[in-house]
């Protein structure tokens, strides 16, 4: 561990940021790795080592779980025809179709009723709200775990978070039983140099990090200087100069933002989730 930062290390933290943010007491790999993150939509064809899939999995189970209940499980998807099918109701995203292995992360609580309809044991909470949450996030912290190994690893990853707007089919052709929904995907796959992706800046910690209570009151400022930021970052990168609030109004102020996921607790509720 490091002591003090290096030109290297301040680089890595002005390119999440947009420019110097903070100061960091520590500097290590790990860290380096987090900081370095960016979610890759070119892959070349090259093919995973084996056992890369047992791997991250093995990483994601080293995640923390709620009570031990390991309340989520994961389809490996490799085949070119389903993850074509992901794709098509993606938006016909390029990464679906090029990266090799699409790790469908689910949060599962079928496990459990399973278990427990072979022990005679009626399952009282699995309909409840609170075990949903707990299911997703689970799925979450541990999708989190093999992404960061992946990219330890040299590989590249991209959330596919749209695997949402057909949760019924994703069901159907991952042949999910009662009590698994699928929360998100995971591409994974060598990044493509040729086609390098970008480092995203995000929010200013004045915007994010609060000392022992909520206080907004001078976000307006850090907004306005990440806005800011996050529009230079699309024009480097050749993307329209929108901005980041611009974003946020048009994906959260607009119906059309939810791609279709409005209906997404009547799917929840025909996939085993209740909410009650």
């Amino acid at each position: 561990m490091a002591d003090h930062i290096t030109s290297d290390e301040a680089a890595a933290i002005a390119a999440r940021y947009g420019a110097a943010e903070g100061e960091f007491g520590h500097w290590n790999a790990i860290l380096a790795t987090m900081l370095a993150h960016r979610s890759v939509r070119a892959f070349t064809n090259q093919p995973l080592p084996q056992g890369t899939v047992e791997t991250l999995v093995a990483a994601a189970q080293s995640a923390a779980t709620s009570s031990n209940m390991q309340t989520w499980s994961v389809v490996a998807v490799t085949d070119a025809a389903t993850r074509a099918k992901f794709a098509e109701w993606t938006g016909n995203q390029r990464q679906v179709n090029e990266a090799p292995l699409v790790i469908v992360w689910l949060a599962d609580i079928s496990r459990a009723e399973r278990m427990g309809e072979a022990r005679g044991q009626m399952m009282e909470t699995l309909p409840y709200t609170e075990i949903a949450i707990t299911a997703i996030i689970d799925a979450a912290l541990a999708s989190q775990n093999a992404a960061l190994a992946a990219e330890s690893m040299g590989l590249g990853t991209c959330y596919l978070g749209s695997l949402r707007n057909q949760p019924e089919q994703v069901a159907a052709i991952l042949g999910l039983p009662k009590g698994c929904f699928a929360v998100f995907g995971l591409c994974v796959g060598h990044p493509d140099p040729a086609r390098p992706s970008p480092i995203r800046p995000r929010l200013p910690q004045s915007v994010v990090l609060y000392h022992e209570r909520y206080d907004a009151s001078h976000e307006a400022e850090g907004i306005a200087l990440y806005d800011a930021r996050f529009t230079e970052h699309q024009r480097s990168v050749g993307l329209p100069q929108s901005g980041w609030v611009s974003r946020v109004m048009d994906r959260m102020g607009r119906m059309r933002g939810l791609s279709g996921r409005e209906t997404m607790k009547a799917a929840l509720a025909a996939l085993g989730f209740p909410l009650d």
